[in-house]
Protein backbone atom coordinates (compact mmCIF):
# COMPACT_ATOMS: atom_id res chain seq x y z
CA UNK A 1 0.00 0.00 0.00
CA UNK A 2 1.20 3.37 -0.49
CA UNK A 3 1.25 5.91 2.25
CA UNK A 4 -1.60 8.00 1.68
CA UNK A 5 -3.92 4.33 1.95
CA UNK A 6 -1.55 3.51 5.57
CA UNK A 7 -2.80 7.01 6.17
CA UNK A 8 -6.24 6.78 5.44
CA UNK A 9 -6.25 3.33 7.02
CA UNK A 10 -5.27 5.07 10.60
CA UNK A 11 -7.45 5.74 13.68
CA UNK A 12 -7.86 9.55 14.50
CA UNK A 13 -6.64 10.73 18.13
CA UNK A 14 -10.48 9.60 19.60
CA UNK A 15 -10.51 6.64 18.01
CA UNK A 16 -6.70 5.72 19.21
CA UNK A 17 -7.93 7.52 22.60
CA UNK A 18 -10.96 4.73 22.55
CA UNK A 19 -9.26 1.91 21.74
CA UNK A 20 -6.58 1.98 24.51
CA UNK A 21 -6.16 -0.39 27.21
CA UNK A 22 -2.82 0.61 28.79
CA UNK A 23 -1.52 4.21 29.42
CA UNK A 24 -4.23 6.20 28.27
CA UNK A 25 -4.28 8.28 31.80
CA UNK A 26 -0.72 8.62 32.00
CA UNK A 27 -0.55 9.67 28.45
CA UNK A 28 -2.97 12.14 28.72
CA UNK A 29 -1.35 13.26 32.06
CA UNK A 30 1.35 14.38 29.41
CA UNK A 31 -1.19 15.72 27.14
CA UNK A 32 -2.45 18.48 29.43
CA UNK A 33 0.82 19.29 31.49
CA UNK A 34 2.69 20.00 28.20
CA UNK A 35 2.95 22.95 26.22
CA UNK A 36 4.96 23.95 23.42
CA UNK A 37 7.21 27.16 23.62
CA UNK A 38 6.45 30.35 21.83
CA UNK A 39 8.88 30.02 19.76
CA UNK A 40 8.03 26.25 18.87
CA UNK A 41 4.62 27.21 17.71
CA UNK A 42 5.38 30.11 15.88
CA UNK A 43 7.83 27.71 13.60
CA UNK A 44 5.23 24.81 13.83
CA UNK A 45 2.81 27.41 12.51
CA UNK A 46 4.84 28.23 9.85
CA UNK A 47 4.44 24.57 8.64
CA UNK A 48 0.89 25.10 8.02
CA UNK A 49 0.95 26.43 4.76
CA UNK A 50 2.81 22.97 3.88
CA UNK A 51 -0.16 20.91 5.18
CA UNK A 52 1.59 17.77 6.56
CA UNK A 53 0.11 14.64 7.88
CA UNK A 54 1.71 12.47 10.05
CA UNK A 55 0.94 8.85 10.96
CA UNK A 56 2.13 7.06 14.79
CA UNK A 57 3.58 3.80 14.57
CA UNK A 58 2.55 2.79 17.30
CA UNK A 59 1.09 0.25 20.51
CA UNK A 60 -0.62 1.59 23.26
CA UNK A 61 1.56 -0.34 25.97
CA UNK A 62 5.10 0.52 24.94
CA UNK A 63 6.43 3.29 27.25
CA UNK A 64 7.89 5.66 24.33
CA UNK A 65 4.87 6.22 23.04
CA UNK A 66 3.13 7.09 26.42
CA UNK A 67 5.79 9.35 26.53
CA UNK A 68 6.00 10.89 22.68
CA UNK A 69 2.59 10.06 21.44
CA UNK A 70 0.96 13.10 23.90
CA UNK A 71 4.12 15.45 22.70
CA UNK A 72 3.59 14.67 19.28
CA UNK A 73 -0.36 15.03 19.62
CA UNK A 74 0.89 19.04 20.54
CA UNK A 75 3.32 19.57 17.73
CA UNK A 76 0.49 18.34 15.04
CA UNK A 77 -1.90 20.65 16.53
CA UNK A 78 0.64 23.64 16.23
CA UNK A 79 1.45 22.59 12.57
CA UNK A 80 -1.92 22.06 11.73
CA UNK A 81 -1.30 18.35 10.85
CA UNK A 82 -3.96 15.56 10.54
CA UNK A 83 -2.67 12.76 13.09
CA UNK A 84 -3.70 8.79 12.44
CA UNK A 85 -2.55 6.06 14.62
CA UNK A 86 -1.43 2.70 13.00
CA UNK A 87 -1.05 -0.14 15.36
CA UNK A 88 2.14 -1.43 14.56
CA UNK A 89 1.00 -5.24 15.57
CA UNK A 90 -1.89 -5.56 13.16
CA UNK A 91 0.35 -3.61 10.30
CA UNK A 92 4.10 -5.02 10.17
CA UNK A 93 3.94 -4.66 6.45
CA UNK A 94 4.12 -0.68 6.96
CA UNK A 95 6.21 -1.46 10.48
CA UNK A 96 9.08 -3.68 8.58
CA UNK A 97 9.54 -0.44 6.23
CA UNK A 98 10.37 1.58 8.75
CA UNK A 99 13.04 -0.79 11.09
CA UNK A 100 15.14 1.02 13.34
CA UNK A 101 18.84 -0.04 12.35
CA UNK A 102 17.35 -2.17 10.02
CA UNK A 103 16.30 -5.10 12.26
CA UNK A 104 13.93 -4.04 15.38
CA UNK A 105 10.12 -2.97 14.87
CA UNK A 106 10.38 -0.03 18.10
CA UNK A 107 8.27 2.69 18.31
CA UNK A 108 6.80 4.69 17.77
CA UNK A 109 7.81 5.71 14.65
CA UNK A 110 6.17 9.18 12.88
CA UNK A 111 5.97 9.16 9.30
CA UNK A 112 5.06 12.66 8.04
CA UNK A 113 3.82 13.13 4.43
CA UNK A 114 2.53 15.51 2.17
CA UNK A 115 -0.80 16.12 0.20
CA UNK A 116 0.94 13.76 -2.39
CA UNK A 117 1.40 11.14 0.15
CA UNK A 118 5.05 11.54 -0.19
CA UNK A 119 7.17 10.96 2.86
CA UNK A 120 8.75 13.70 4.15
CA UNK A 121 10.22 12.98 7.21
CA UNK A 122 10.96 9.96 9.66
CA UNK A 123 11.22 10.19 13.42
CA UNK A 124 11.79 8.05 15.62
CA UNK A 125 11.29 5.69 18.24
CA UNK A 126 13.46 8.00 20.53
CA UNK A 127 15.41 11.52 20.39
CA UNK A 128 18.83 10.99 20.76
CA UNK A 129 19.22 11.95 24.34
CA UNK A 130 16.76 9.52 25.30
CA UNK A 131 18.29 6.93 23.60
CA UNK A 132 21.36 7.86 25.12
CA UNK A 133 19.89 8.21 28.75
CA UNK A 134 18.16 4.81 28.03
CA UNK A 135 21.67 3.27 27.19
CA UNK A 136 23.44 4.70 30.11
CA UNK A 137 20.79 2.98 32.63
CA UNK A 138 21.02 -0.46 31.36
CA UNK A 139 24.87 -0.54 31.28
CA UNK A 140 24.05 -0.12 35.22
CA UNK A 141 22.26 -3.61 34.85
CA UNK A 142 23.56 -6.75 35.62
CA UNK A 143 24.43 -9.15 33.69
CA UNK A 144 21.56 -10.88 31.81
CA UNK A 145 22.34 -14.04 33.67
CA UNK A 146 22.37 -12.62 36.91
CA UNK A 147 19.76 -13.73 39.09
CA UNK A 148 18.80 -10.38 39.96
CA UNK A 149 18.75 -8.99 36.34
CA UNK A 150 15.02 -9.24 35.65
CA UNK A 151 14.28 -7.38 38.86
CA UNK A 152 16.66 -4.97 38.31
CA UNK A 153 15.11 -4.25 34.92
CA UNK A 154 11.99 -3.37 35.83
CA UNK A 155 12.87 -1.10 38.70
CA UNK A 156 15.11 0.78 35.61
CA UNK A 157 12.52 0.81 33.13
CA UNK A 158 9.82 1.67 36.21
CA UNK A 159 11.99 4.92 37.46
CA UNK A 160 12.40 5.53 33.34
CA UNK A 161 8.37 5.85 33.52
CA UNK A 162 8.26 7.65 36.20
CA UNK A 163 10.59 10.21 34.64
CA UNK A 164 8.68 10.09 31.58
CA UNK A 165 5.49 10.90 33.52
CA UNK A 166 6.78 13.98 35.36
CA UNK A 167 9.99 15.23 33.69
CA UNK A 168 9.26 18.11 31.54
CA UNK A 169 12.96 18.89 30.57
CA UNK A 170 11.72 15.12 28.94
CA UNK A 171 9.26 16.02 27.47
CA UNK A 172 10.57 19.42 25.79
CA UNK A 173 13.98 16.87 25.37
CA UNK A 174 11.44 14.76 22.67
CA UNK A 175 9.59 18.31 21.25
CA UNK A 176 13.41 19.61 20.21
CA UNK A 177 13.97 16.09 18.60
CA UNK A 178 10.84 15.82 16.20
CA UNK A 179 10.60 19.31 15.56
CA UNK A 180 14.40 19.41 14.45
CA UNK A 181 12.98 16.88 11.52
CA UNK A 182 10.03 19.09 10.30
CA UNK A 183 11.65 22.62 10.87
Amino acid sequence: MKLNEWFQKGMSIEEYLNSMKQNKEEMLTIYEKFALTSEDQAKLGALREQHLRVMALTEDWCGDALLNNPILMRIAEAAGMELRFVLRDQNLDLMDQYLTNGTSRAIPIYIFINGEGSEVAVWGPRAAEMQALVMERRADLPDKDAPDFQEKQMAMYKQLRESYLMDAEIWQTVADSIISKLI
